[in-house]
């Protein structure tokens, strides 16, 4: 009676006043665990189960007792106890739900992920014309997210994420974190992959809509990846055709942000292109573990006279590797895996003595400067303005002759922050530049948070530009608002004379492109300057 919080003896009466009070589920065992000890199938009762408390709970309860028999063996009652065991329950319950649990979100993590895939496939296989399906889904720049705020906030943001997926799909299908930014859904009882595509953009469309945690609102996008089970697959192996398929959402992905995420269905052609990133991959470490990347430079002139005036550094694959890769193929890479930081440094410490060396040999004016690339990962490294400070020292190259490029879309991922950290190196004296001007979703927005002076104009533009084409008015516009704001222009990707002759007319100062020379390996770029210090078109490519 104490252990059930009631006034009356629990034992009193017949069983079936005891029998009554147990739960339903735990019923039928306890049934059977009695019946077996009073035929003498055992030396002693014993068994768990739950049974209702006077507070309309249930507790967990372990019964131990023995039968008191007649001489011939026949039982007459059951004399033991009862011991209250909930909290042991308890404790066990939260031990498996923490190992079948992501601790941060509450989701399945990846164990109990696969279980119920493996649940699921097994059920489909049962029922003709029905399927399942896998969405796998990784926050897009997440990490940027993580560095540039705090984990605290990135975890709050994950929290916030989680609840958003529940809330775009079935109660009856299963949304888990693996870990890190990705996330699993399994779609149980589709139809085909339409049904699995739609799920995918109803994904997209809810975590489209901003966060906020405070005092911050995010407004994140996710690459998705789409498996549907094609018969007799594993759920590790439908789990990584997922992972590939999101893989090829987020290389597809757009770069507008106004239309953000992407979704992709599993075909095979992606397993081969998987094997092939995986290596690439391996390799580009390497290269960064043994510090080969090579650095290459292109001249930038001074379009009215065609002096040179910059240099911009730009990271290639080592030349003496007989498998050259495209800096297209590995840059994105070395952003994706964060080996960019690295790279970058690598590029920003060659530049900067290479730079240095030609000054010294008077290969170069004084006013030459170089040019770098700052990439969104490396400025939001908190050591950028340690490293910048330091690679001048060693060089021994004026911090007026450093310049660094940033894309729009860097500006824009946190323009405060990125202001703040742009503003640290401007007083360490190095110049900044706006790359690409002209592409982006928002590029006058960027243009009033970018604290440098110069703009480069995108190649884009410069391909297309003759009198009276939208190209040359765009250019034209672009020169005078640069002009109006005290900056300095440079067209990138100049190819013809005639786009010289263009440029000079609109009164943009600077020009960079093949029709003057083509980024050359650092051992190129003494010949190609010793000659006068100008370039030509007899420099052409």
């Amino acid at each position: 009676n104490t252990v059930l919080g009631r006034p009356d003896r629990a034992s009193d009466g017949p069983p079936e006043r005891w029998l009554e009070r147990v739960h339903p589920d735990d019923l039928g065992p306890l049934r059977r665990a009695i019946d077996e000890h009073l035929e003498g199938r055992t030396p002693h009762f014993e068994h768990e189960h739950r049974i209702r408390h006077a507070d309309g709970g249930w507790l967990w309860v372990l019964s131990r007792g023995v039968a008191i028999r007649e001489p011939d063996g026949t039982p007459t009652r059951m004399a033991g106890s009862l011991s209250d065991v909930t909290q042991r329950h308890q404790a066990e319950a939260r031990l498996i739900h923490d190992a079948l649990h992501d601790a941060l979100t509450g989701l399945p993590n990846r164990t109990l992920f696969l279980d119920r895939l493996e649940q699921a496939l097994a059920r489909s296989r049962r029922r003709p014309g029905m399927c399942c399906a896998i969405l796998f889904a990784d926050i897009d720049d997440f990490k940027l997210i993580n560095d540039s705020h705090s984990h605290a906030v990135g975890d709050e943001l994950l929290v916030a994420l989680s609840q958003r997926l529940r809330a775009a799909v079935r109660p009856s299908d299963t949304v888990a974190r693996l870990g890190g930014d990705e996330f699993t859904i399994l779609l149980d009882d589709v139809t085909s992959s339409a049904d699995a595509e739609q799920v995918a953009q109803r994904v997209l469309d809810a975590l489209r809509e901003p966060i906020r945690v405070e005092p911050y609102v995010f407004s994140v996008s996710a690459s998705v990846g789409i498996a549907v089970d094609e018969g007799e697959m594993s759920p590790s192996e439908l789990l990584r055709n997922a992972d590939i398929a999101m893989y090829a959402a987020k290389k597809g992905r757009p770069t507008h942000p106004a239309h953000p995420g992407r979704s992709a269905s599993f075909d095979t052609s992606m397993h081969a292109r998987v094997v092939s990133r995986v290596s690439l991959e391996s390799r580009l470490r390497k290269v960064a573990e043994q510090r080969r990347v090579a650095v290459h430079f292109q001249p930038i002139v001074e379009v009215a006279t065609l002096a040179v005036v910059g240099l911009e550094a730009l990271a290639r694959w080592p030349d003496d590797d007989p498998e050259p890769v495209s800096p297209a193929e590995f840059v994105p890479l070395a952003e994706e895996t964060g080996l960019i930081v690295e790279l970058g440094r690598q590029v920003l410490a060659r530049a900067c003595v290479e730079l240095a060396g030609w000054r010294a040999r008077s290969l170069v004016d004084d006013r030459v400067r170089v040019h770098v690339n700052l990439s969104p990962r490396q400025l939001v490294d908190p050591g950028l303005e340690g490293e910048v400070r330091a690679v001048l020292a060693s060089s021994g190259l004026p911090a007026s002759r450093l310049r660094f490029e940033l894309t729009e879309t860097t500006l824009m991922s946190d323009p405060d922050r990125t202001r703040t950290r742009l503003n640290a190196l401007l007083r360490l004296g190095v110049g900044l530049e706006l790359d690409d001007f002209g592409t982006g979703h928002s590029s006058l927005t960027v243009l009033h948070h970018f604290p440098g002076d110069t703009i480069k104009i995108d190649r884009s533009f410069v391909n297309a530009i003759s009198p009276g084409t939208p190209s040359y008015v765009i250019a034209s516009s672009i020169v005078e608002l640069a002009r109006g704001l005290g900056m300095s222009v440079i067209a990138e990707g100049v190819e013809r004379e005639e786009q010289v002759e263009l440029l000079r007319g609109l009164g943009c100062q600077y020009a960079q492109g093949y029709l003057f020379s083509p980024p050359v390996p650092e051992t190129a770029v003494g010949a190609l300057l010793a000659g006068g210090r100008r370039t030509s078109p007899s420099y052409a490519c």
